[in-house]
């Protein structure tokens, strides 16, 4: 069975990528204490005694409107990404899970196209340091960089992260809040599993690739659905008219290598958080929900 060693297993995507893919292979998914991925001789020794088929690294340090970035940001995200990619002797492959803001949020083309990347150089710290790793990816053989743009499913932050906020708003009997209407490309994070297990198991002809449904879909019809879901017809509102800048990606170059794929179902997908987080109710805190009252995407 092929091993995997999953960094970020305590986060969002690290942690459902370890649960979903533990049934195809053998998961190793350390917690920060059993791997600190800033100490370079921890990892190389890691490597080392371990020897992984492929590395999934989805760790990374995010910010958002509720925790505030940290000073560090951009030196801990490198750092990471370099201390695993300077050993890639003691691997066979690396998947990369950078983002869309890769490509600068600044002037960024709706539906835009892996070609686009280097036009320019984001000017936020999250940003700048998943820039800087996606260009040291470009150096390598054995890496490759799945760009993610609007990613969504159980254990993400329901505080700030908007579909799950929607969900668990309602549940708790308050009103959907939209700050401004806007065009996501949103991917479920099942369908994330199933792309990663192809590029587990297959060998990529090129270095990065938009991992994105598609097509865009705006959070008002988002918030619909889960009231469509919901059998509660929750209040949605939004505070500022008008659309603001998109954040879609074209996916036709990963289709062209994992076709044929059908993505899940966007509704029943939101049905199925739904109903995840109605089990934890009790888990969902409303004064987090209610911190700021303006729900971000």
């Amino acid at each position: 069975m092929m091993k995997l060693l999953i960094t970020g297993g305590g986060g969002f995507i690290g942690r459902n990528l370890a649960e979903l893919l533990s049934n195809e292979y053998r998961v190793l998914a350390p917690s920060q204490t059993e791997l600190n991925l800033l100490d370079a001789n921890a990892v190389r020794n890691y490597l080392r005694e371990n020897s992984p088929d492929t590395v999934l690294h989805a760790a990374t340090t995010r910010a958002n409107r509720r925790i505030g970035a940290p000073a560090d940001l951009l030196d801990r995200n490198c750092r990471m990404f370099l201390n695993l990619a300077r050993n890639e002797n003691l691997f066979g492959k690396m998947i990369y899970f950078g983002s869309g803001a890769e490509y600068g949020l600044a002037h960024l083309p709706p539906r835009v196209r892996e070609e686009y990347f280097d036009t320019c150089v984001p000017t936020d710290p999250y940003g700048f340091s998943k820039y800087i790793c996606a260009k040291l990816v470009d150096r390598s053989d054995r890496i490759v960089n799945l760009r993610l743009f609007g990613v969504f499913g159980k254990y993400e932050d329901y505080t700030v992260r908007f579909i799950s906020n929607a969900c668990c708003r309602v549940l708790k009997g308050l009103p959907i809040v939209i700050r401004r209407d806007v065009i996501f490309d949103y991917l479920y994070v099942d369908d994330l599993a199933r792309i990663t297990s192809w590029f587990v198991e297959h060998q990529p002809r090129c270095k990065a690739y938009n991992v994105a449904r598609g097509e865009g879909i705006a959070l008002s019809a988002l918030a619909d659905l889960v009231a469509e879901v919901s059998g509660r017809n929750p209040q949605i509102v939004v505070r500022d008219p008008g659309l603001a800048q998109e954040y879609s990606a074209d996916n036709s170059l990963l289709l062209s290598a994992v076709s044929p794929y059908q993505f899940a179902d966007t509704r029943k997908c939101i049905a199925e958080l739904y109903e995840w987080y109605a089990t934890r109710e009790h888990s969902v805190s409303l004064e987090s929900l209610r911190f700021d009252e303006t729900p971000v995407s």
